[in-house]
Parts: C-alpha cells; structure tokens; sequence
C-alpha cells in the first residue's frame, strides 16, 4: 500500500470510531427520548396516543431534508472546485437522507390512518416528499451505474442540487396548497404552537435526530473513504 493509501485508510479508521461513538451516544438518546415521550409528555386531547409518533416522524423529516439540502450545498460546490471530499460526503448525505426519508414515509401513514381514516392522501406535500424520496433513490442507483469518478461526481452533482430545490417548497407546501397536512408547528413566523412539554420532546428529539444524522453520515463517509483507499491499492498493485 502506498504511503497516502496507508493515511487515507487510517483517517478511514479514525473517522469511522467517532462515527460510531456518535451514533450510539444518539441512540441511547432516542430512546430516552420515547421514554420522555410516552411516559412525561401529556397526551394530545384530540388525537390520542396516536400523536406520540410525531416525536419520531418530525425529527425524521427535518433530518431528511436537512441530508437533502446539504446534497445540494456540496454538490454545487463541488462543480465549482471539484474537490472529492465534497462529493463523498454529497454521496454520503443523500444516503442517510434516504435512509431518513423511509422513516418519515413510513410513520407518516401509520400516524394518518386513525386519524385522517386513510394510509395515504396525494397531497401536495406528501406527493412531493414521495417525489424527493424517489430522486434521492435515483441519486443513489446513478451513482452505483456510472464508474468514472469524475462522470459520476459530475452527474450526481446535478440531480442533488435539483433535489435541493425541491425542499423549501415541501415547507411550504402547506401554504401554498390546500392540504391535510397540518401545517407547521415550529418552524413558522408566529410563536411556536405546542404546549411547553411537548416542544420540549420535540427539540430534544430532533437534537438527537440530527446527531443520530452526523454520526452515520460520519460513518458512511468513512466507508468511501477506506473504499477508495483499498481501490488506490489494488490499482497499485
């Protein structure tokens, strides 16, 4: 192995011990959060227990599109300085993303069916966050079909700034559009609208969404990082 295989592959190893470490630390967080939520957070007058799932299903929106919206940034800046690092941790973001995105699509439904009487409504928010979840997938086979690093750097680059610009209008989607989808509880102009111990779940929740986010992102850019490293060598050799 060449002297930058061997330091690349031990940043590899370096990186991957303190993505692991994060993303344990978020795990035991979130489940100290769901035992916040079920036993110390009241439950909602009109939606029942039901309303519990929205401590995992926010958390895991906003994590999603957080992946997404950092594709796009480094994506963009990648066409502009072509530096590898950025489309690796493009590549790895849009697969945490993903990875996020099955999450929130899965609980959303299992949270609407006693409460709107129906799985699934083509909204204008679901149908584009079904979209997005769709693209990223493409994103990623992309990737797994072009094997020129730069043709495949290159191209991937543009479908992830595309589906950044799909994100502000999922936001806003709900103002935009008629929609059943409730409508921003948080992250809107006016003041937030949950009582107290439920906005504190909540953040805490979605703090450990997000570091549940950077540890396996951290993680997944480890891998492609020792992947290269291991390709480097096996070219050399």
């Amino acid at each position: 192995m060449t002297g930058s295989g061997s330091a690349a592959s031990s940043a590899a190893r370096a990186l991957a011990r303190r993505g692991l470490r994060i993303s344990l630390a978020a795990l035991l967080g979130l489940a100290g959060v769901y035992v916040l939520a079920l036993r110390f957070t009241p439950v909602e007058l009109r939606q029942g227990p039901a309303q519990k799932i929205f401590y995992l299903h926010v958390p895991a929106a906003w994590s999603a599109l957080i992946a997404f919206s950092l594709v796009g940034v480094t994506s963009a800046l990648y066409l502009w300085l072509h530096d590898p690092r950025l489309d690796r941790f493009a590549a790895s973001s849009a697969e945490v993303g993903v990875a996020f995105s099955a999450v929130m699509l899965t609980t959303g439904p299992i949270w609407a069916k006693p409460i709107w009487g129906t799985w699934w409504t083509w909204d204008a928010r679901l149908t584009l966050t079904l979209f997005l979840f769709f693209l990223f997938i493409g994103y990623l086979a992309l990737r797994a079909s072009v094997h020129d690093p730069e043709e495949r750097a290159r191209f991937s680059a543009v479908v992830g700034i595309l589906g950044m610009l799909l994100v502000p209008f999922i936001h806003l989607s709900v103002y935009l559009f008629r929609t059943l989808h409730p409508q921003p509880v948080v992250l809107k102009p006016s003041a937030p609208s949950l009582p107290p111990e439920m906005l504190r779940t909540l953040l805490l929740s979605t703090a450990v969404f997000t570091l549940l986010y950077v540890g396996l992102v951290t993680l997944r850019y480890a891998l492609a990082l020792a992947e290269e490293a291991r390709d480097e060598a096996a070219d050399a050799a």
